[in-house]
């Protein structure tokens, strides 16, 4: 089994991604989408986007990182992958599933999913571009409003010469709302010869094996998952068992670590509370912890805080 960490937008940078493959179990990372519309983007926005650039594109534990591009026009697509490979990126990943009304409306993301015809076009410019050595794979959903296009937009991307399909079990429509339909990409297994990796609604090693099981996919890709069992990919693989809660809140610590000695000393409140959103989901503790939190604002309040948590 394979398992691809997903590009969670504003959420898994550089710094959750070092933090999560040092746990183990992660095989493939994809950045957050990089928003390309009619221009050729300067380098210094990959590097901030993917700073395992300057280090070979891999995390510090040696975890591959993927690059990936959100857009609608071929050319410029085309012209950004071949940026972002000449940088070293280990390929490219294509965002044809992000829901964000925002994106949407921009004529990114998932919206695309109504055009076949165009997520063709798209595909096959960057296959083209990008040297063949080199994976382009692409990250649908199984539609829009509905799944009446999911086997064509896959036969698409097929067509375009995508090398793999990341497929979230869900609609745009449906959000992030269970269940996810992972029987849906079964049925779409069998009308493309393209490998497809399922996505969608992984808690729990239980629900990963479910998720094999309906979509006929070994490799499987998490998601919001991943942040609430930050070890949940070795979890997963039998590599471990489920990270108790104490090892949630040093965790915190280090990732406050990099944050202060990073680039987003300033943020580091936020983000410890967007993650206490995620970890609500999969430990108890977290509720009455993130009650605690929940108006401190200053770096060093927030870690005396975890701290003295973790100390009781």
């Amino acid at each position: 089994m394979r398992i691809t960490l997903a590009p969670m937008e504003g959420v898994i940078d550089h710094l959750m991604r070092h933090m999560l493959t040092e746990l183990g179990g992660i095989d493939l990372c994809m950045t957050e989408f990089i928003r390309i519309v009619d221009q050729k983007l300067p380098e210094r926005v990959f590097h901030r986007y993917c700073p395992e650039l300057k280090s070979g594109s891999v995390t510090p534990n040696g975890t591959p990182v993927r690059i990936q591009l959100l857009g609608q026009d071929p050319h410029w697509l085309a012209e950004n992958a071949v940026v972002a490979t000449d940088l070293g990126s280990q390929g490219i990943d294509l965002n044809f599933g992000c829901p964000a009304k925002a994106v949407n409306k921009s004529k990114g993301g998932a919206v695309l999913l109504k055009e076949p015809e165009t997520l063709y076009a798209i595909a096959k410019s960057v296959r083209q571009a990008v040297p063949k050595h080199l994976p382009v794979t692409a990250k649908m959903r199984l539609g829009f409003e509905d799944k009446t296009l999911a086997i064509e937009n896959a036969q698409a991307l097929e067509a375009g010469g995508i090398d793999e399909i990341a497929i979230h079990a869900r609609t745009k429509v449906e959000g992030y709302k269970p269940p996810a339909y992972w029987e849906h990409i079964a049925l779409i297994k069998q009308h493309v010869q393209t490998p497809l990796i399922a996505n969608g609604e992984i808690w729990n090693p239980q629900q990963a094996k479910q998720c094999q099981e309906q979509s006929q996919c070994e490799n499987i890709m998490l998601g919001r998952g991943a942040l609430a069992v930050p070890n949940l990919a070795a979890w997963i693989k039998g590599q471990s068992n489920k990270i108790p809660w104490n090892q949630v809140l040093a965790l915190l610590l280090t990732y406050s670590k990099y944050e202060i000695e990073g680039d987003k000393g300033l943020y580091y409140s936020n983000r410890v509370k967007q993650w206490m959103v995620y970890l609500k989901m999969a430990y108890p503790e977290a509720n009455e912890f993130f009650r605690t939190i929940r108006t401190i604002r200053k770096t060093d309040e927030m870690y005396t805080a975890i701290s003295a948590q973790l100390n009781q």
